[in-house]
């Protein structure tokens, strides 16, 4: 494994870190000498993952915590202040996803994409920007979505929790500019991680299609005609949370092969 130093010194807060881009990005941020506190709802999957990645020990603080519960999230961070001292990045990864048709969408699902999706980022925001904006530095990055750009058919209430976290990134950027913190977002597109899989069966099965045609029609809205991988996404959560990026604020970077053009 190839060690640098873009993030020595750091503190990173980085929610749904079990899985997926989550995992991805606290690799890579240890790789790059980041102390992180990896969050997940449940601490015991966190832990799994240290010990199958051989994470050291001295750079990781695993908690458990469900970001829709906003006492959960403030004891979370109070927990990684009271263990180094400060948060410099806060990464939003926490989400999860659900596929249907507008109308037979129920109120319930609208709510449960927007708790986590929506508040389990403003619960984190309004935690970590204080301690931020008192030092006068600090980085957001929102994990937000391709979603968050365009309109999809049998997607209604993601869309819509990913086009709100794609504006509360221009607003907080805009509050928090004034004490040097940047927040920007990270829009993917198609990536290969185990919630592309439960879109792929959720999405296949609400247009009356195969996986396999399913994905053929994913791709083919791809010029780059492939999934994106984690990496790619950690590579860019790198790159915003470094200070090469503390000029880059209030933006939404697409990952996405060339999806939204």
């Amino acid at each position: 494994m190839l060690f640098r130093s873009r993030l020595k010194s750091k503190v990173a807060f980085i929610t749904g870190a079990s899985r997926g881009i989550g995992r991805a990005v606290a690799q890579a941020y240890v790789r790059e000498g980041a102390r992180v506190a990896l969050v997940a709802t449940r601490k015991a999957n966190v832990q799994r993952m240290c010990d199958e990645l051989s994470l050291p020990a001295d750079q990781v603080l695993c908690l458990g915590a469900d970001v829709s519960k906003r006492e959960q999230v403030q004891q979370a961070v109070q927990d990684t202040l009271a263990h180094w001292g400060e948060i410099d990045v806060l990464i939003n990864n926490a989400g999860i996803y659900h596929a249907a048709s507008f109308l037979d969408h129920q109120a319930q699902d609208f709510q449960r994409l927007l708790d986590v999706n929506v508040f389990g980022v403003i619960h984190c925001m309004q935690a970590c920007l204080p301690q931020m904006q008192a030092r006068r530095r600090g980085s957001i990055i929102n994990i937000a979505s391709t979603a968050g750009k365009w309109g999809s058919r049998n997607q209604s209430a993601y869309n819509t929790s990913k086009h709100a976290v794609v504006g509360l990134t221009r607003c907080v950027a805009l509050e928090a500019s004034a004490y040097q913190v940047t927040v920007n977002a990270i829009c993917p597109g198609f990536v290969q991680t185990d919630m592309i899989d439960e879109l792929k069966a959720q999405a296949a099965q609400e247009a009356g299609a195969s996986v396999e045609d399913f994905l053929k029609a994913m791709l083919g809205r791809v010029p780059l005609g492939r999934l994106m991988q984690p990496e790619e996404i950690a590579e860019m959560a790198v790159h915003l949370g470094s200070d090469a990026a503390r000029g880059i604020t209030g933006q939404s970077i697409h990952i996405d092969g060339g999806m939204v053009v």
